[in-house]
């Protein structure tokens, strides 16, 4: 039987950091380290009964009055700030229930708003179990700890390859009695390390990350989250690096790598905003033409309310409106449900999860997704509340004041929150499962 080993390693959070948010300027939020975790088997979709109805999205007309002055009125302060009335947007509904409009369906600059039409791709495309697999293997024998050949690294497009799974990956090689390489580190299909999208680069940091004797500062750092008493793995490669757009015919398998499950993936890269892996998900998906394609056909809007250049939102051309944004939030809704699970399992929720929004001033159990570049600050999700039940919006401000834009965002937030009644735990629509706690990538042995 083969034998399976589950990765128990805490998260390159910090590398996550680094990576994160849409801002052409340097934004980098705390790190923190994610609690150990274990692999489940990918659970057939349960079918869920007596789950709220998703609401439908609403109709551009007739806004609630009182809602649409008070949207009008937070919109003319910052006309009387010198800001273009056509460079602001805002769409709110609850339920079937529009309650206001304002250039809801113009696509204006969505930078990180993305990321929420990139899960909806990718959850189109696969599904929330779905693993990227990446195969290891050698093409000669393994003798006295020698492996004679070459160590072949076949990518499958995981966008979470770590040191931690670097690191496995080299202790689990050293139980298979490969202490050198007398080859080349072969890297073969799309491979990527520490969201480096370059084959040759990421071939070159896990050639360092087999050997503890190579192992850099960053790799040192990470091993220190690890549990107590993990073994640093021993495995020299006396050749270089190379990519080969084929697989050796001679390639004998040795482990199978199964990335975090695709949701869990969309929750770290939402999380933290994370462009890198946002490009390499899209990419997986089939570029950000076909992102925008699918999202806008999964979201029931028109096409021209998603246009994308990129699958991570770094381009002031990448535009969607705010309806459009509403509308992919309903629709990762309505496709999560059968599997029991929620918006809640897919993006931050303010007060529970850590990332790029904990220095910002949310009402709690909102669950959200934000977006940034210079002169763009957007917002959009699921705000929670008494009278009005799960309010759905997205807002989206353009001009040169992007800390004053998110200011007036949480105040408007806020007093929503004031007016409609706080919750005080999270409805049923938003809980995450919690049965997705446990599931993480993992490594099989083959031979």
């Amino acid at each position: 039987m083969p034998k399976t080993v589950r990765l128990t390693a805490a998260l390159s959070f910090a590398l996550l950091t680094l990576l994160a948010g849409c801002s052409l300027k340097s934004n980098s939020p705390r790190s923190s380290a994610n609690r150990a975790e274990s692999a489940t088997e990918a659970e057939n979709p349960v079918a869920v009964a007596k789950k709220p109805a998703i609401p439908s999205l609403a109709s551009p007309d007739n806004p609630d009055p009182a809602v649409q002055q008070q949207v009008e009125q937070y919109f003319n302060g910052f006309a009387a700030k010198g800001f273009a009335k056509q460079s602001q947007g805002m769409w709110i509904q609850a339920g079937n229930t529009l309650l206001a409009n304002y250039q809801g369906t113009v696509p204006l600059p969505a930078a990180s708003l993305t990321k929420v039409a990139t899960s909806l791709a990718a959850l189109q495309t696969f599904s929330p179990d779905h693993q990227f697999i990446t195969q290891i293997g050698a093409t000669g024998p393994i003798e006295n700890g020698v492996l004679k050949g070459d160590l072949v690294i076949q990518g499958g497009e995981d966008p979470f390859f770590v040191w931690e799974e670097a690191i496995a990956l080299g202790n689990l090689l050293n139980q298979k009695g490969i202490k050198q390489v007398t080859g080349n580190l072969v890297i073969t299909g799309q491979f990527y390390m520490n969201f480096e999208p370059s084959p040759l680069k990421s071939g070159n940091l896990l050639k360092q990350a087999l050997n503890a004797q190579t192992w850099p500062a960053a790799a040192q750092t990470q091993y220190q989250t690890l549990p107590p008493g993990t073994p640093k793995p021993q495995v020299a490669i006396a050749g270089s690096v190379q990519v080969s757009s084929s697989t050796p015919s001679n390639v004998k398998p040795l482990i199978r790598h199964s990335s975090f499950p695709l949701a869990e993936l969309l929750k770290k890269m939402n999380q933290y905003s994370n462009n890198k892996m946002a490009e390499m998900i899209a990419n997986s998906v089939g570029g950000a033409k076909i992102v925008a394609f699918k999202a806008a056909q999964a979201a029931g809007v028109p096409q021209s309310e998603i246009i994308l250049v990129n699958g991570s939102g770094l381009s002031p051309l990448n535009r969607i409106s705010p309806r459009a944004a509403c509308a992919m939030f309903l629709a990762l809704e309505r496709y999560l449900q059968p599997h029991n699970m929620t918006v809640g399992d897919l993006f931050a929720i303010v007060g529970q999860d850590e990332g790029i929004l904990n220095q910002r001033k949310l009402p709690p159990f909102l669950v959200v997704k934000s977006g940034s570049l210079n002169t763009v600050s957007a917002l959009a999700g699921a705000l929670p509340t008494q009278q009005q039940g799960t309010v759905w919006f997205a807002t989206m401000n353009g001009g040169n004041d992007l800390e004053g834009f998110r200011v007036r965002q949480e105040a408007l937030l806020q007093d929503l929150v004031k007016q409609w009644g706080a919750v005080q735990s999270l409805p049923d629509e938003l809980k995450p499962n919690p049965e997705r706690i446990g599931k993480t990538s993992g490594n099989k042995m083959l031979n």
